[in-house]
């Protein structure tokens, strides 16, 4: 290989195939390339055969009964995209919304006080919640009312109160909200994944839920069966520079195969639900995501559900307990645990721009923050995802 590229992507996974069409839309040479013999890295997804040799290995064959492998279509790392979220606005930027059909999720829940419920989209949803008592009700509806009608270049929308500056926890307490109030706000609506926000600056908490509701070091080159293509830059995931990342935790999870819905979630067919680290008593929250044969990831009246949660000891069937429990029945299911990683190279100097690994939560946003930062480090310019998604959306249906 005689050309030299701009950047070279190592990876297929789904941070380094956004950021390989972000760049490639800018007007840079890229070559897409992968050191494994399968698409989509970490967040791959396989048949039932695969899922079998993966876990079980290449010894122990499925079950009959739970029908034929080519149906089954597991993605390793399933997340639920955001409809006002970052996400779709890099779809749209990139083009690719006219090759894809979205399906609205049936809902999301969350765990209070050993109880699933619905977690409500709007201030009338919030007066009909079994989450909180009438009093609370109407507290929460002012402070829902204060979230949609907040717009950062009204001062008169602000209420005295500058966000850039005031915690998340006086906002709360302004209201006078109960502890599980916020609880079901931060975590299932804000999708904060701890409480550390409540004593951060409460711009990103409020706007979070406006979303929810509507030879010098450097690389030049990358070497493969002989041949070396060179570059300025790399983009790759941990596995490829792992001399370059640091371990900063651990992913367990586990995939469950099923015969029926979530139970008490209205016998939804695709559904996330959070369980706040509080009602468990961790230090993290646990994430459930489910999906059935009506998305063609499962045969026929098939469900495949997901438990995960950022580890906190080394035995991932005892820490997903309470979560596998809230499943019901289980034909199969599968334990792992990942490991997280971080850079620590400076990618000023050695032009090597590694993502971080994918975390435990059931939604895109964290994946795509990653990819916007290391957009920006890459290009050196902010990626403008400011698009009409009304508009995009009538331009699709047409």
């Amino acid at each position: 290989m005689d050309e030299e590229y701009d950047v070279i992507v190592l990876g297929t996974g789904l941070k380094e195939c956004i950021l390989s069409g972000l760049l490639s839309v800018d007007g840079l040479k890229v070559l897409h390339m992968d050191q494994n013999d399968y698409y989509g890295g970490e967040s791959t997804s396989l048949n039932l055969n695969q899922l079998w040799k993966r876990f079980r290995g290449a010894d122990e064959k499925p079950p009959e009964g739970l029908g034929s492998s080519k149906e089954y279509n597991v993605d390793m790392i399933p997340k639920f995209i955001i409809a006002n979220g970052n996400l779709v606005r890099v779809l749209i930027h990139t083009d690719v919304t006219k090759y894809l059909n979205f399906k609205a999720v049936d809902g999301s829940f969350v765990y209070n006080k050993g109880k699933i419920c619905k977690v409500p989209a709007n201030d009338v949803e919030a007066l009909k919640s079994p989450l909180m008592g009438l009093f609370e009700k109407r507290r929460a509806r002012k402070f829902f009312i204060y979230v949609q009608d907040y717009e950062e270049n009204d001062p008169k929308s602000h209420e005295g109160l500058d966000l850039t500056k005031v915690t998340a926890r006086k906002i709360i307490s302004k209201y006078g909200l109960e502890d599980d109030t916020i609880d079901f706000i931060g975590h299932a609506l804000a999708l904060h994944q701890d409480d550390s926000y409540l004593d951060q600056p409460a711009l990103d908490f409020v706007k979070r839920m406006k979303v929810e509701f509507d030879a010098d070091g450097k690389a030049i080159g990358v070497t493969s069966e002989g041949e070396t293509a060179k570059c300025k830059k790399i983009v790759c995931d941990p596995s490829y520079l792992p001399d370059k990342v640091k371990k900063v935790g651990k992913v367990a999870r586990a995939i469950c195969i099923m015969s029926h819905p979530i139970p008490h979630t209205s016998d939804s067919h695709s559904v996330q639900l959070i369980l706040p680290q509080k009602q468990l008593g961790r230090k993290s929250d646990m994430y459930l995501f489910c999906c059935s044969y009506s998305h063609n990831v499962a045969p026929k009246g098939k469900y495949i559900a997901f438990v995960s949660t950022e580890a906190e000891t080394d035995k991932p069937e005892v820490e997903l307990k309470p979560g596998v429990d809230l499943l019901g029945s289980v034909e199969e299911i599968f334990y792992e645990t990942y490991d997280r990683y971080v850079p620590t190279n400076d990618s000023g100097v050695d032009h090597c721009f590694i993502s971080t690994s994918y975390d435990a939560t059931t939604h895109f946003e964290t994946t795509v923050d990653d990819v916007i930062a290391m957009y920006s480090k890459i290009t050196g310019k902010t990626l403008d995802l400011s698009v009409d998604l009304s508009a995009a959306s009538a331009t699709a249906d047409e």
